[in-house]
């Protein structure tokens, strides 16, 4: 009988998850194994009721080389996502009403906010599904689940994607090329508009509590930026972005902040619900910030906001290379019964590591070596010898 391997995407979607969903069936089917696809993330396990036939046809799918010959030449991902953490869920699916699962009570913010823990019922539905290894393809949030299976027992196998390159033990996540790559793109072509109406361009791009997206971004188009890992002083940069425009012949300037940065007196405006892992919304900080340019300054900005469109379309080169090996990694992990590992980068070296401690939360900016503090930009001295990504996991 054949071996059954269970695959799935969590989080946001990035370019290149379709590569790896793919590498891993057709090396699955070569070394007979089943693969199933778990539609939804995490999701596909707390609502799926292998009893109803429209559930199981909605959450799994079997996957085949003939299914899934095509599906690495676009982004996205194939089997869906979703944002659920089955450790915190919010309310109990209809069809396991009266079941009782673990319960935590938080109060927070003078509301009480009740959640369930629903692992046994994943465990229920692992086991249904003959699941003899999961694969699990996901950012911090998604593998800290991927850390309570294997702590459970289950074979767990992990793959990082984000497009904010932050996840604990690895220089690279899937998703973070193809985002600068975009990015680099946008602004490059947004300085004509910036030019001709000769102002202070402020762009806003994604990362809530890592800088790699803008520093990265600012090291190759050779802008400043601020990021979460440093709280700037909001008078010192303007002061800088006003001689930038001054010292440039088409009197413009540029300026890149993550989402999650802060400058001294102003701390981020969260909004709406949380989610399954407790992250609000942002307010966008470039508006923020860019009122306060035209207040001190009295200088005219135009706010632009790189998020989305950084991680929709095709992966490019360097993504579909490290998401294809990433795939055949896990199954090479898979082949020797390895559990509780990830695939990853060290010292830019393809590696297996550990599926990191939720506890370490997200990996940062080293200030040190990368951020020049007094100038608000990316530290371009002393790269000998640093890995191609330019930083240690």
């Amino acid at each position: 009988m054949s071996k059954r391997i269970v695959i799935l995407t969590g989080g946001g979607d990035v370019p290149g998850l379709n590569a790896v969903i793919k590498q891993v069936t057709y090396r699955g089917c070569s070394m007979d194994y089943e693969v199933i696809g778990v539609r939804r993330g995490w999701e596909g396990l707390t609502h799926l009721n292998l009893e109803d036939a429209d559930s199981k046809a909605r959450y799994v799918l079997p996957l085949t080389p003939l299914n899934t010959r095509t599906i690495d030449r676009t982004g996205g991902t194939f089997l869906h996502s979703s944002r659920t953490n089955p450790a915190k869920m919010k309310s109990i699916p209809d069809h396991l009403k009266g079941v009782e699962f673990p319960k935590k009570e938080i109060v927070k913010e003078g509301q009480t906010i009740v959640t369930f823990d629903m692992t046994k019922y994943v465990l229920q539905n692992l086991e249904k599904l003959g699941a003899d290894t999961v694969i699990a393809i996901g950012g911090d949030d998604t593998l800290s689940y991927a850390r309570r299976l294997h702590d459970e027992g289950v074979k767990v196998i992990a793959i990082p994607k984000t497009m904010d390159n932050d996840v604990q033990h690895t220089e690279y996540c899937i998703g973070f090329s193809t985002a600068i790559t975009r990015a680099d793109s946008a602004i490059q072509r947004q300085r004509t508009t910036v030019g001709s109406h000769e102002r202070i361009g402020v762009f806003r791009i994604f990362g809530r509590d890592a800088g790699y997206t803008a520093l990265y971004t600012a090291y190759i188009t050779n802008i400043r930026c601020a990021i979460p890992e440093f709280r700037f002083d909001i008078d010192k940069m303007i002061e800088l972005l006003v001689k930038d425009k001054r010292n440039n012949p088409s009197n413009y300037s540029l300026v890149l902040l993550s989402e999650g940065a802060e400058w001294e007196g102003y701390e981020t405006v969260h909004y709406g619900e949380a989610d399954a892992y407790g992250h609000r919304k942002k307010m966008n900080v470039g508006d923020v910030f860019a009122q306060e340019v035209k207040k001190r300054a009295k200088e005219e900005t135009i706010v632009s906001d790189l998020t989305y469109d950084l991680r929709s379309g095709d992966p490019d080169f360097t993504d579909k290379m490290v998401a294809c090996t990433f795939g055949n990694m896990a199954m090479d992990a898979l082949a020797e019964a390895k559990s509780g590992m990830m695939t990853g980068i060290v010292k830019g070296c393809f590696e297996l590591v550990e599926i990191p401690d939720p506890k370490l939360g997200p990996r940062k900016i080293d200030l040190a070596t990368m951020y020049n503090t007094e100038r608000y930009r990316p530290n371009y001295a002393n790269k000998r010898g640093l890995p191609i990504f330019l930083s240690r996991a």
